[in-house]
């Protein structure tokens, strides 16, 4: 098994309040994105505020599922809401805390612990989040659903 992967993405200013981001040939598809509102960008487009947020969001779920399958642990599924916080440091704006708030649902009460357990290691596992120099703030929670009779 190989030790280094590399991914490729381009982005390119192609309006006036409005740019592309394009990943490598394999992925067909190209988003718009634009700077946010409040720095003079386009309302309704992705920003690479979201873009960052939304790679925190799926590598932490991705994470999740592949724990979860490692551990023989079934579950339902699983939402996440990623809050980042932007402040001037040093006379720079970063992002400085991202709050993780996701939400697992299980089948079985028996599982509780072990799914709490899981969502722990997911953002300890997150390659994105690990990447990044922020704080990372996890507020997990986790419902057991009662399956619907057949």
């Amino acid at each position: 098994m190989p030790t280094t992967y590399k991914y490729q993405a381009s982005a390119s200013w192609v309006l006036h309040q409005r740019g592309i981001v394009r990943a490598d040939d394999s992925i067909p598809y190209a988003l718009d994105f634009t700077v946010p509102p409040e720095f003079g960008g386009e309302p309704g487009l992705w920003t690479p505020e979201h873009l960052l947020l939304a790679a925190v969001a799926s590598c932490y779920v991705a994470t999740f599922r592949g724990t979860a399958e490692a551990s023989k642990m079934a579950f339902r599924g699983i939402d996440v809401t990623v809050e980042g916080v932007i402040e001037k440091q040093e006379g720079s704006l970063r992002f400085t805390k991202i709050v993780l708030r996701p939400e697992a649902a299980i089948d079985r009460q028996e599982d509780y612990e072990l799914a709490r357990r899981l969502l722990d290691k997911a953002e300890r596992g997150c390659l994105i989040a690990r990447s990044l120099s922020s704080e990372i703030q996890l507020q997990p929670k986790v419902f057991v659903e009662t399956p619907l009779p057949v």
